[in-house]
């Protein structure tokens, strides 16, 4: 977060619920070019100049770094979410159920899943969800559905664990990642999922500190100027999050642009082709309901904590003391923006598995940390 405003399913998706279709057709999905790949972008003051698409961003599919790409349907939300899966080789391994932040989607954490499957030899499978209003999930009411106010995004994220895991006692381990927004999301959704039973191996929070995100709110719509309205194909919306820098690899960028732009329906000539599947303003409203209180509901959530962050963010005065006082991991990694997980995807899946390895897998006999 403050980088960001610095720069102003296969076999194993059997065991699923039957209301859960996986999305086999090759065809089908050689057509959703955002399913696909790339490297990250950064600042500047609208997209390149009119050209021919340039084949170096040209999409990648995200068969590659996936099992599979589901839609999951939760009729009391009234949506149809789509979530990119792959399983752990056990059923009760552990899964990384991932919450990409405003405006992005699931494919964000593409390449880093891949990495933590290979690293992990299968052992930690990746759940990567789009959220309400974002990527490939949509609604299915007849009703205007505009809000993203925290509670209503929780309760989607925890509908959507408690759909693709029912019995919370078979379900794998899960550790919850959010990027951004996305740590909100997961934050708050540790203590209803622990309420009900789940096994939380941990909280990992990417990218925000409750103290400067809403500091920085005042800041946003002069950040959003900066945005071009949109772009004249797909291969130039990739090219201009990785020549702005807000993506800083190209590879992670081809995989999740493609997924939140949408062609316009628009025939006024001043409307670009592709224009954001979710307009960052319309998000306004919430931004603060997103942010507020994080800190002190991540320092009490009952399971393991992390947070990264791209820089050496200043932490609030609850996330200092908490630190101080060893509540919680904090790893900085330099050299990545906002979009961390996508700048530097080996890194971050480095420490995932480290953060797993130290908090989740109990060697036999040995009690972990905090057990009596």
């Amino acid at each position: 977060m403050s980088n960001l405003y610095r720069s102003a399913l296969g076999a194993r998706l059997a065991k699923l619920p039957a209301d859960i279709p996986s999305n086999d057709d090759d065809d089908e999905e050689e057509e959703e070019s955002g399913d696909s790949l790339s490297s990250l972008p950064g600042s500047g003051l609208g997209p390149p100049a009119m050209q021919d698409p340039n084949p170096a961003f040209a999409p990648i599919l995200a068969k590659n770094f996936f099992v599979q790409a589901v839609q999951i349907a939760l009729p009391r939300r009234n949506l149809d979410c789509r979530a990119y899966y792959t399983p752990p080789l056990e059923a009760h391994g552990t899964v990384m159920v991932c919450q990409h932040g405003a405006g992005y989607s699931g494919l964000s954490f593409a390449c880093m899943a891949k990495e933590i499957t290979d690293m992990t030899g299968g052992e930690c499978g990746v759940l990567a969800i789009d959220a309400r209003r974002h990527g490939k999930t949509v609604s299915t009411s007849d009703q205007p559905d505009q809000d993203l106010s925290i509670d209503v995004l929780v309760n989607d994220f925890v509908e959507v664990i408690q759909t693709v895991y029912p019995d919370p006692q078979a379900s794998p381990s899960l550790i919850l990642v959010g990027h951004s927004m996305g740590g909100s999301i997961v934050t708050r959704a540790c203590t209803m999922l622990l309420d009900e039973k789940y096994k939380i191996g941990g909280v990992v929070v990417l990218d925000v500190v409750e103290g400067s995100a809403i500091e920085a709110l005042p800041h946003m719509n002069s950040l959003l100027n900066a945005r071009p309205d949109g772009f004249d194909s797909v291969e130039e919306a990739v090219e201009w999050h990785v020549t702005t820098k807000t993506i800083r690899n190209s590879t992670s960028a081809r995989i999740s642009i493609p997924a939140i732009i949408s062609p316009s329906e628009s025939t006024s000539p001043n409307v670009p082709p592709f224009i954001w599947r979710t307009p960052l303003r319309s998000t306004a409203p919430y931004w603060q309901s997103w942010f507020a209180g994080l800190s002190n509901k991540f320092l009490a959530v009952r399971t393991a904590r992390l947070l990264v962050l791209a820089g050496t963010d200043r932490l609030d005065k609850e996330l200092m003391i908490g630190q101080m006082q060893g509540k919680f991991q904090m790893v900085v990694v330099p050299g990545t923006g906002h979009m961390l997980h996508e700048d530097d995807p080996t890194r971050l899946a480095e420490i995932m598995v480290d953060f797993w390895r130290r908090n989740e897998r109990a060697v036999v006999g040995i009690k972990k940390v905090g057990e009596s």
